[in-house]
This record gives structure tokens, sequence and C-alpha cells, in this order.
């Protein structure tokens, strides 16, 4: 049965439907930054909840994902992007910034990505 994503009247929550669960989740919306402060090619690191996360705008597109890489406790946020490809300064690890997903060794899990949104300018990252 296929689920539809369902909006709730609260400014900051939505509703997130992944294809591999059941319920969907509700996510808070965490306001981080004004779109405009981050542009194209850029990044920028946030800590929301005490997790360090980086915010990539590719192509005026915004990813997130904690600042770590999943094959060494190394931050990516000193890594090198090529389009949504991320790769770790520390070793060369690879990954998706659309999933998380690991492309390349050594790195073989994937990195925690963050929904990200922006609202009337603001550039919103869920937790």
């Amino acid at each position: 049965m296929r689920q539809q994503n369902a909006a709730i009247l609260r400014a900051t929550d939505d509703i997130i439907a992944l294809p591999q669960q059941r319920e969907p989740l509700l996510a808070t919306f965490i306001t981080v930054a004004a779109a405009a402060e981050l542009a194209p090619g850029e990044r920028m690191i946030v800590e929301i909840d005490e997790t360090n996360i980086v915010i990539f705008n590719v192509d005026n597109r915004f990813y997130a994902v904690a600042d770590r890489c999943s094959h060494q406790d190394y931050p990516l946020s000193d890594g090198t992007t090529e389009g949504t490809t991320l790769e770790c300064a520390a070793h060369g690890a690879k990954f998706d910034l659309v999933t998380g997903k690991a492309l390349a060794m050594p790195a073989i899990g994937p990195v925690r990505r963050f929904e990200t949104r922006v609202l009337d300018g603001e550039l919103q990252v869920a937790v």
C-alpha cells in the first residue's frame, strides 16, 4: 500500500514517509540560517542536539549529513564534492549526499542524512 505525505498544521513539523517504513515519522525542522547565506558550491557546519551536521548547497539544492565519516571518525566537512558525491579527505571514502549511502571504500556503511527544506527563505534541517 502506497503512503502519501501529509501536512501538519504546525509551522515547523512535517510528516516524512520513508519507503521502508510502515508509519510516517514526525520530524521537527530547525532553522539554521537564511538560505541566501549558503551559496551554491558552499557548505556550512551547524550543531543540533550535540550533533555536528554539514550542509551543502549543490546547484541550489541543500543536502545535510552528519559531519563524521562512517569509516573513521573524520569530519566530512573537510572533504570535496563533485555533484552530489562527497569524498572524505582522510581516506577517499565516497558518499551520496542524496541518500547517505557509501559509494567507495574504505567506507562500507552510510552516513546519517538529514532532510532539509527552505521555508520563507529560511534553511531548515529535520531532527
